[in-house]
């Protein structure tokens, strides 16, 4: 991956702006930049006062104009930067923005007047509305035939870690049709689909999200150093700068060629990466290095690489396979391969872009003429860096009329990069020399599971964004380490609480979902982190979707992706935008003890509360001062229930839903369910 860097000083700015105009025959007073954020398309924050920025050379005025009547002028500073506020009306459209220096003038068309919201998180977060094989979301046909809604639109920041943060990103804006819609954040789609239906006014989604990463890489560094434990971390990779400066020259000193598939990945087949010999039956791989396949990504040398890899086997056959049709398996892959058997191509897979889909490749008698066989694929992928798939789960070449009969793939599997994928570009490294094994290294792993790396790179270049506000679906992964689920309260509070204060715009709606039930692996405490998200309600204008019952105990990305984004809805509908709807199930509030039973009370009840077991079970167990904790027994009255067990005489503590899998039980009259809680403070 390329990594980011930040702001350049403004004198070095300057020189190379003088320079890009001098080559370009333009003149000093005609420049001005812009981040990626603003282009056609956007949505700008509704009755508001919106910042602007970008940059110029120092001392230039820079006028921003909208065409619904209001604009304002200033200077850029002595560092090129300039910033200015503009004021917005009622919600509306279409209009233009002129952003004008001089007599240049940059025009920003199809400009919405509306809501804005991130969504942010891990996978099930970016999980596109398309889905994959292996992660489908349930209905995905129906809905993106159905998502053709223009005053929609929506915004993916690329995936990108930065040492500091950033000011640019990838990314534009784009209206909401039926192609654009399926590679959003289904979660995302669902949620400004609600709001859209209901408010009748453009919606702006701006997704900036990665799977499998943890809380801290999100959080503010200057923020995220108060805490001891980080402090240290934060400042190595602050200081990483330099190291960042010689990799991102050396990779952009190669030639770069724009991604074609973008918009249709299928157009990534047949890429030139100066590499045509490498699924030659007799190419000379000697010089290529090796890594043992299966692996999970992350564990091999490849762990944070994103572009083009080619990978080669030679095996030898039985004799009598000779002539055979076969069958080549090689598991899940991510994201686009192209596979060569004795230099003949014999299959390619092009992915929905997040998802790894089993390869099975059927391989011709007439070219299996000898005992060896050579195997050589491409893999594209563009979004690697993290990524924790299995690395070709089912390596193996068998018999096609005879699948019993199999020759192992497993072992050392030759590679080379042939090209690295940066913000829409591949730049080339080609197949000779090698040139891929010369790059320079940074002193340590600097993936997206460090600490503050992706607020750096994916949260910063959009502040100060315009915004409403924020939507969050971020903890599975955080579930697996003691001390992030030990401490994650405390952490979700300090990213809150960041991202409002840099953002500059007051305690803003920032609403989340409850992790759902899954059968985590031994040592994971979901519940945990479950019961830390309730807890961080406390903050002021937050909210909470539960999904207790939507979940898949066999799926860590639930299919259910249209009530996540309506239940977050909901908590906008009700407490932003003036909607009589329920928006929460129950929500622990108090315990008090009479009589041997735990009488629990909630808010959210909404018409009173009901029990529905689940395999004869109500997920509800009570303890005493032993800290023993035993089935209960629970009985609803009213806006209350009474939670007792003849194995504990004087209860001291109840939990509800405390499982990584336990499923929902009870349910207010709008049928949304109860949050886990513990009425304790022991050790989970």
């Amino acid at each position: 991956m390329i990594l980011q860097r930040g702001y350049i000083p403004g004198f070095a700015l300057a020189v190379m702006f003088m320079a890009h105009m001098a080559w370009a025959g333009t003149t000093p007073g005609r420049y001005v930049e812009l981040p990626s954020i603003f282009s056609d398309n956007m949505v700008l924050q509704r009755n508001s006062h919106v910042d602007f920025w970008g940059w110029a050379l120092p001392g230039q005025m820079v006028t921003v104009r909208g065409s619904w009547g209001e604009g304002g002028t200033t200077k850029a500073g002595r560092d090129s930067l300039w910033k200015l506020q503009v004021k917005t009306h009622e919600a509306g459209g279409p209009y233009s923005v002129q952003v004008v220096v001089g007599d240049s003038v940059t025009r920003f068309k199809n400009v919405m007047l509306g809501e804005v919201w991130i969504c942010s998180g891990q996978s099930n977060m970016e999980l596109p509305l398309e889905g994959s094989l292996v992660s489908p979301v349930a209905n995905a046909l129906e809905e993106i035939a159905a998502a053709n809604c223009p005053e929609i639109r929506l915004f993916t920041v690329g995936r990108s870690v930065a040492a500091q943060p950033q000011s640019r990103c990838s990314g534009a804006w784009s209206a909401c049709t039926p192609s654009t819609a399926a590679r959003f954040s289904a979660v995302g789609y669902f949620f400004g689909r609600k709001l859209f239906d209901e408010l009748r006014v453009p919606v702006g989604l701006i997704a900036s999200s990665w799977g499998g990463t943890y809380i801290h890489s999100w959080i503010s560094g200057s923020y995220l150093s108060r805490l001891p434990r980080y402090r240290s971390s934060v400042a190595w990779i602050q200081g990483l700068q330099d190291s960042i400066d010689r990799v991102n020259w050396w990779i952009r000193s190669h030639p770069a060629k724009e991604d074609p598939g973008r918009e249709e990945p299928g157009l990534r087949e047949g890429l030139n990466f100066e590499d045509a010999t490498c699924f030659a039956k007799d190419c000379d791989d000697r010089s290529w290095k090796s890594m043992r396949f299966p692996a999970y990504w992350w564990e091999t040398p490849l762990r944070d690489f994103n572009g083009a890899v080619w990978f080669r086997k030679t095996v030898d056959i039985p004799p009598g396979w000779i002539g055979s049709d076969l069958t080549l398996h090689l598991g899940r892959i991510v994201q686009w391969d192209e596979t060569w058997v004795n230099a003949v191509k014999v299959g390619s897979m092009h992915g929905s872009g997040y998802g790894s889909d089993a390869r099975e490749y059927e391989i011709p008698g007439s070219i299996v003429s000898d005992s060896v066989v050579s195997i050589a694929l491409r893999v594209v992928d563009t979004e690697a860096g993290g990524e924790t798939w299995d690395g070709w789960s089912q390596l193996n070449l068998n018999l096609k009329n005879n699948p019993s009969e199999k020759v192992t793939l497993e072992g050392d599997w030759n590679y080379l990069p042939v090209a690295e994928y940066s913000e829409g570009k591949f730049y080339v490294y080609g197949a000779a020399g090698d040139r891929y094994y010369s790059k320079p290294s940074l002193p340590g792993n600097l993936g997206p599971n460090a600490p503050t790396v992706l607020f750096n790179g994916m949260i910063a270049p959009v502040i100060p964004y315009g915004i409403k506000g924020v939507i969050w679906y971020q903890g599975e992964s955080d579930a697996d380490v003691p001390g992030n689920y030990a401490n994650y309260a405390d952490h979700f509070s300090l990213l809150i609480k960041s991202w409002r204060d840099l953002w500059g715009r007051g305690d803003f709606p920032f609403y989340w979902v409850q992790i759902a039930p899954y059968n985590y692996w031994q040592g994971w405490k979901a519940y945990v982190v479950r019961d830390a998200q309730r807890r961080t309600l406390a903050l002021p204008k937050t909210g909470m979707a539960v999904t207790l019952d939507i979940g898949s105990d066999g799926a860590i990305h639930p299919p259910n992706k249209t009530d996540v984004g309506v239940r977050m809805a909901l908590w906008a509908l009700a407490k932003d935008y003036g909607r009589n709807v329920t928006c929460s199930g129950p929500l622990y509030r108090s315990m008090t003890v009479s009589g041997g039973r735990a009488i629990i009370e909630f808010e959210y009840t909404d018409g009173g509360l009901t029990l529905r077991p689940v395999n004869g079970g109500t997920n509800f167990e009570i303890a005493g001062d032993d800290s023993v904790f035993s089935a209960a027994m629970v009985e609803v009255v009213g806006r209350t229930i009474i939670v007792s067990s003849p194995a504990v005489k004087n209860p001291v503590a109840v939990r509800y839903a405390w499982g990584n899998a336990d499923e929902a039980t009870l349910f207010n009259s709008a049928g949304l369910p109860a949050s886990t809680f513990r009425t304790d403070n022991w050790s989970p």
